[in-house]
């Protein structure tokens, strides 16, 4: 029925899209075999592809992280006997959206994923490749769905709405980026896909604040005050979540009060009243109230202590006291005293200056972005210490970044969004030859390298695939046939190599000298593997970004993360926090995307290696 009122509609020449009163249902993938799809028999619109079949097509099973996808499906399934119905061009899906879905598990989420197909190339469309990747992570999932070989959409199909297989078991309160993929894929061609980030739900977004214990916090704060006392009284924690004790923190004009609380559940088990004391009449203060636990969420409320109106006493309604003349003449001396008190720290004031500035010539943004970012929080609960950093290094340590181009233009860009995050957000400054291009052709590239090594406090070198196989010069070359073959000696991927070597000179010499290797690090983002560390570097500390930003900072400023009874906490770069910040977030970006465009190099490679 509802086929024969499709083909009616048509038959009119009135579209489908305009019938917004009976929306068309969702398309799910169906289960279907192998022979099904390449005969094209009934049934098989629109089918998944498992592993299973994948081992049965490819005769061995493909890599568990790429789950049911392999490089150039299409080929592989439908292009064997007849290559041509994969060789056109289709464009990127339209309308991706994630669905949630009821899962019973209360620590994970399960997603779906929906699109339409794209109007153009609509009837050389195969089918749909739909990734999913966590970001910050490598947690890696990727479903695959075809046509068979026989069916052409029309493109009044543009408006239907395809759905992918559940993604399940994702974590609670992450980012995730999900892509789909219209098949085939011409080698020659960059719109065939659409990504979409998006984040999980938190725990108390799926099954309410009372379930969850790290996101419990008080809801219901109410503030009384009753002559000198002043009362907060709130909302306790369900017996279940196991919260047993609370802190209160309240601060105003530099000062802070920090109040323990332990409520008796014997009392009462839903509310619980305490005392702020020694708060300073007419004070505004900005209070916070949590459960005394690692990284509890906070209450924030306010606080606004009165002045006391005082009981005027029996003298107060006796007649004013005339001033006794030696009262009359105390005054003008003691404002004469004043004056002249005043008059001699304006003059002490004004000749110290130029002495304090030269003992303390330190950069008042840099000390700035230390209070902000290094807090210190004592296991115990009590109150927060800034902790400033050597007063032996008045000016921000200087961090030369090394890498190589030969990954790519995605890698690249992940190294600058990298030494942009550290320089605005970790009180470091940054020498980036993609910063200096000018100097770097007026000094050129190799000496402008070493005279970086030479001056900076600290190197980092990022590490990638392309980095740790660097290109040797074929033997029996001499100068002349390279300098005839046009080789470029002031080019990136050259002088990052010629440069690595230095830095490995150096640390074997300071290695068997017995010095300090602190200078020198590397570091790998998430794409890499630590085999892509070359053998020269092996000795330094190596960093994987950017789960060890903390680390980094740590190394970058001598502050230890930890010592007995206190831990550092860093908010800005902390692997939960740091892509909340503008910077951070590009970061991240530009990692997954480098983490595609290396997945997409090592599909090529399969596929020319077959």
């Amino acid at each position: 029925m509802w086929k024969a009122a499709l083909v009616l509609l048509l038959a009119l020449g009135q579209p489908l899209w305009a019938q917004d009163d009976a929306p068309a249902a969702a398309i799910t993938p169906r289960d279907c075999s192998l022979e099904c799809i390449r005969q094209g028999g009934p049934g098989c619109e629109y089918c998944r592809i498992t592993r299973t079949d994948l081992k049965r097509a490819l005769g061995f099973n493909s890599i568990k992280v790429f789950g049911s996808c392999i490089p150039w499906p299409c080929f592989k399934f439908l292009g064997e006997e007849d290559p041509k119905i994969c060789q056109h061009y289709v464009q990127a899906p339209n309308d991706v959206k994630v669905e949630f879905v009821n899962e019973l598990n209360p620590k994970s989420d399960t997603i779906v994923v929906s699109w339409k197909p794209s109007y153009y190339g609509i009837a050389f469309l195969r089918g749909f490749q739909v990734s999913l990747q966590a970001l910050g992570g490598s947690s890696v999932d990727c479903q695959l769905f075809l046509f068979h070989r026989n069916l052409s959409l029309e493109a009044s199909h543009a408006q239907r709405v395809y759905k992918s297989d559940p993604f399940p078991s994702l974590s609670l309160g992450s980012q995730y980026a999900v892509t789909v993929m219209a098949l085939p894929v011409p080698e020659q061609w960059e719109r065939f896909y659409k990504s979409k980030i998006f984040s999980t739900r938190s725990c108390a977004e799926k099954n309410g604040l009372e379930q969850c214990e790290k996101d419990w916090y008080p809801k219901h704060v109410k503030v009384q005050q009753e002559g000198t006392a002043i009362t907060v009284t709130f909302n306790l924690a369900p017996p279940k979540l196991g919260i047993r004790s609370y802190f209160s923190l309240c601060y105003a004009n530099g000062m802070k009060k920090y109040t323990d609380i332990t409520p008796n559940s014997s009392n009462n088990q839903t509310h619980h009243s305490y005392q702020l004391k020694d708060l300073q009449e007419g004070t505004n203060y900005t209070c916070e109230i949590a459960a005394n636990q690692v990284d509890a969420v906070r209450k924030t409320f306010y606080v606004q202590v009165l002045h006391l109106q005082k009981a005027p006493s029996s003298s107060e309604h006796s007649p004013p006291l005339s001033v006794t003349p030696s009262l009359a003449l105390m005054l003008p001396l003691g404002l004469s005293a004043g004056v002249i008190l005043v008059v001699s720290l304006v003059a002490l004031t004004l000749r110290r200056p130029r002495l304090q500035i030269k003992k303390f010539d330190i950069k008042p943004d840099f000390l700035a972005i230390h209070s902000d970012i290094i807090k210190e929080h004592l296991e115990s609960g009590t109150q927060e210490e800034v902790m400033p950093l050597s007063k032996n290094r008045p000016t921000p340590p200087r961090l030369l970044i090394c890498y190589s181009s030969r990954d790519g233009p995605a890698h690249v860009n992940a190294v600058m969004q990298l030494g942009a995050f550290i320089q605005q957000h970790m009180a470091t400054q940054v020498c980036l030859d993609l910063w200096q291009s000018l100097r770097v052709a007026e000094e050129g590239s190799m000496a402008w390298h070493c005279r970086q090594i030479r001056e900076s406090d600290f190197i980092l070198v990022i590490c990638s695939q392309g980095l740790n196989h660097r290109l040797k010069p074929p033997e029996g070359d001499d100068q002349d046939d390279r300098a005839d073959r046009g080789l470029d000696f002031g080019s990136n991927a050259f002088s990052s190599d010629t440069a690595v070597q230095l830095i490995g000179e150096e640390v074997g010499r300071a290695k068997a000298r017995g010095q300090d290797l602190s200078k020198y690090m590397a570091a790998i983002f998430e794409y890499s593997e630590e085999t892509d560390i070359p053998t020269e570097l092996r000795l330094v500390s190596h960093y994987m970004l950017t789960s060890d930003l903390q680390l980094l900072f740590s190394h970058l400023h001598g502050v230890a993360l930890h010592r007995p009874g206190h831990y550092l906490k860093i908010n800005h770069i902390s692997e939960e926090g740091f892509t909340k910040l503008p910077a951070g977030a590009a970061l991240q970006l530009a990692i997954y995307e480098a983490q595609l465009a290396m997945m997409a190099k090592w599909h090529q490679s399969v596929e020319g290696g077959d």
